[in-house]
C-alpha cells in the first residue's frame, strides 16, 4: 500500500470540515470516498481522524460489513439521483444502452447481492440474488406477471440474468419501489438467503427502497429478447461522478490533482484485486485440467481392462465349445465330472460378464464427469475472458485519468504564472502610487508655500496703499 500513500504536502482540513465531509462516506479498501456535494472524493483512511473516541478494528467483520453497507447506500443514491437529471434534461423514452441506466442496475445488483448466503454447487459457492426476488410474487400478487415474463424467456440460462431481467421489467411497469418495500418488510423470509448484517436487512436497504420512488417519473423501454443478461460484467463506472477539471477554478487545481492522484490509486488497487481473481481462476482451470488428464488415463486402464475382459472371455468360450466337443467325439466316462466342469465354466463366464457390465457402467460414469469438467472449464474461461476485459476497461480509465491530471497540471502552471505576471503589476502599480502620493505632498507643500507668500504680498499692499494715499 506504500505506492497508494497521497504525497505528504497536501493541505491539512480543519475539524469543522473533516466532519462536515464525513456526513456521508464510502469506505472502498483503504480510502474514504466521502460526498462533496454530488461528486466522489478520494482520501486514504490514515490521513484524518473523525472522531477522538477508538475506532473498532477495520478486520471486524460487522465493521467491514457496515461500511460495505453505506458505500452502496450512497453509490445508489448518487446513481438514482444523477439518472433522474440526466433522464429529466433528456426528456424521451430510455433504452438499454444508456449509461446512467446501465450504471443503475449495477449498483442495484450490488445491493442486492451484499451479504447473500453462499449455496454449494457443483462447480464451487454460488450467490445468486434471483431467489429473494421470486419472493416478491407472493407478497405483491402484480409481480407474478414480471417472475412469469422472465421465467419464460428463452435466452436466459442462470439466475443472475433472470434477476437482471426482472428489475429491468420491475422499473418499467414503474414497481421497483413498492415491490422492494414490500420485500424488505418481511425480513422473516429474507433471513433465509441473507446474512443477519446485510443490506437488505438493515436500515440502509430502506433508505434505498425510499430513493427508488423518484424514479417513477422515468419512462423505460427495454428490448429483453436482444440483450445477453447472463454475461454481463458487473463493474461500477466512478469516471461518471467525477469532478469536471474543465470548469474548475485555477485556485483548485491543487485539490483536484490530489483527487484525481487519489481516483488514480484507487482504479490501480481495484486492478490489482482483479488480476488476484484472474490468477485464482487460472489455478482452478489448471487444476481442472490436471483432473481431466487424470480422468483421461483412468479411461484408458479401463478400456484396456474392458479389452482384456473380452480376450478372456473368448478364450473361456473357445474353452467351452471345446469340452463340449470333445465330449460328443469321444467317449463318455463320467457325466458328473463333465457337469461341474461345465458349471464352472459358466459360472465363471457369468462372473466375466458381471464384471464387464460393471466396468462400462463405471466407464459411463467417468465419460459423463469428464463432460462435466469440460462444461465447467468453459465456464471458468469465459469468466477469466469477461475478467479481461474488465482489466482493458480500467485500464482505459485509468488512461484518461492520467490525460485528465496532465492537463489539470498544465492548467495549474499557467495559473500559476498569471498569478506571478499580477503580482509584479501590481508592485509596479504601488510603487507608482506611491510616487504619486509623494508628488502630490510636494504640490501641496508648494501650494502652501504660495499661499504665504500671496498673504505676505497682500499684506504689504495694503501697507503701502494708505502711505501713497
Amino acid at each position: 500500500m506504500s505506492a497508494l500513500t497521497p504525497p505528504t504536502d497536501m493541505p491539512t482540513p480543519t475539524t469543522d470540515k473533516i466532519t462536515q465531509a464525513a456526513m456521508e462516506t464510502i469506505y472502498l479498501c483503504k480510502f474514504r470516498v466521502s460526498m462533496d456535494g454530488e461528486w466522489l472524493c478520494l482520501r486514504e483512511l490514515d490521513d484524518i481522524s473523525l472522531t477522538p473516541d477508538p475506532e473498532p478494528t477495520h478486520e471486524d467483520p460487522n465493521y467491514l460489513m457496515a461500511n460495505e453497507r453505506m458505500n452502496l447506500m450512497n453509490m445508489a443514491k448518487l446513481s438514482i439521483k444523477g439518472l433522474i437529471e440526466s433522464a429529466l434534461n433528456l426528456g424521451r423514452t430510455l433504452d438499454s444502452d444508456y449509461a446512467p441506466l446501465q450504471q443503475f442496475f449495477v449498483v442495484m445488483e450490488h445491493c442486492l447481492k451484499h451479504g447473500l448466503k453462499a449455496k454449494k454447487t457443483f462447480l464451487g459457492q454460488n450467490k445468486s440474488f434471483w431467489g429473494p426476488l421470486e419472493l416478491v410474487e407472493k407478497l405483491v400478487p402484480e409481480a407474478a406477471e414480471i417472475t412469469a415474463s422472465v421465467k419464460d424467456l428463452p435466452g436466459l440460462k442462470t439466475p443472475v440474468g433472470r434477476g437482471r431481467a426482472w428489475l429491468r421489467l420491475a422499473l418499467m411497469q414503474k414497481k421497483l419501489s413498492e415491490y422492494m418495500k414490500a420485500l424488505i418488510n418481511k425480513k422473516e423470509l429474507l433471513s433465509e438467503f441473507y446474512e443477519p448484517n446485510a443490506l437488505m436487512m438493515e436500515e440502509e436497504g430502506a433508505i434505498i427502497a425510499g430513493l427508488l420512488v423518484g424514479l417513477n417519473v422515468i419512462d423505460a423501454n427495454f428490448c429483453m429478447k436482444g440483450e445477453d443478461l447472463d454475461s454481463q460484467v458487473g463493474v461500477i463506472d466512478f469516471s461518471m461522478y467525477l469532478k469536471d477539471g474543465n470548469s474548475s477554478k485555477g485556485s483548485e487545481g491543487d485539490g483536484q490533482i490530489t483527487a484525481i492522484l487519489d481516483q488514480k490509486n484507487y482504479v490501480e488497487e481495484l486492478n490489482r484485486h482483479l488480476n488476484a481473481t484472474v490468477n485464482n481462476l487460472q489455478a482452478k482451470v489448471d487444476a481442472l485440467e490436471k483432473s481431466n488428464t487424470k480422468l483421461t488415463e483412468e479411461l484408458a486402464v479401463a478400456n484396456n481392462r474392458i479389452i482384456t475382459l473380452q480376450e478372456e472371455m473368448e478364450r473361456v468360450k473357445e474353452e467351452s465349445s471345446y469340452i463340449l466337443e470333445s465330449n460328443r467325439k469321444g467317449p463318455k466316462p463320467d457325466r458328473t465330472s463333465e457337469g461341474q466342469a461345465l458349471s464352472e465354466a459358466r459360472k465363471h463366464l457369468k462372473e466375466e460378464t458381471q464384471l464387464r457390465l460393471d466396468v462400462e457402467k463405471e466407464l459411463e460414469i467417468q465419460i459423463s464427469m469428464r463432460q462435466e469438467m469440460e462444461l465447467a472449464m468453459k465456464m471458468l474461461e469465459k469468466d477469466v475472458c469477461e475478467k479481461q476485459d474488465a482489466l482493458v476497461s480500467l485500464r482505459q480509465q485509468l488512461d484518461d485519468l492520467r490525460a485528465l491530471k496532465h492537463e489539470l497540471a498544465f492548467k495549474l502552471q499557467s495559473s500559476d504564472l498569471g498569478v506571478k505576471q499580477k503580482s509584479e503589476l501590481n508592485s509596479r502599480l504601488e510603487e507608482k502610487t506611491n510616487q504619486m502620493a509623494a508628488t502630490i505632498k510636494q504640490l501641496e507643500q508648494s501650494e502652501k508655500d504660495l499661499v504665504k507668500q500671496a498673504k505676505t504680498l497682500n499684506s504689504a499692499a495694503n501697507k503701502l496703499i494708505p502711505k501713497h494715499h
